[in-house]
């Protein structure tokens, strides 16, 4: 296993987790307002909301990061004949 392949790895896993516990508590705070059953609720879908947003962060990242690296070429030159 590459070693830096292990550290990519593990640093998706730390950031999904915070996410998702920053979401749980989130949503336990609100469904907290309304009920005990709510607060349990709110935080199940607060957390299953974090995850999706970690990894959507996440995935919009290494696609900036591949853009970076690629750098953006000019829509057309002029030395092209229409």
């Amino acid at each position: 296993m590459d070693l830096q392949n292990a550290k990519s790895r593990l640093k998706h896993v730390l950031l999904r987790a915070r996410y998702a516990a920053i979401g749980a508590a989130a949503g336990a705070a609100i469904g907290a307002v309304f009920s005990r059953n709510a607060a349990s609720t709110g935080g199940a879908i607060g957390a299953l909301i974090g995850a999706t947003v970690a990894d959507t962060r996440d995935t919009a990242s290494a696609l900036l990061e591949d853009a970076r690296e690629n750098e953006f070429s000019p829509l057309s030159t002029d030395d092209e004949q229409n």
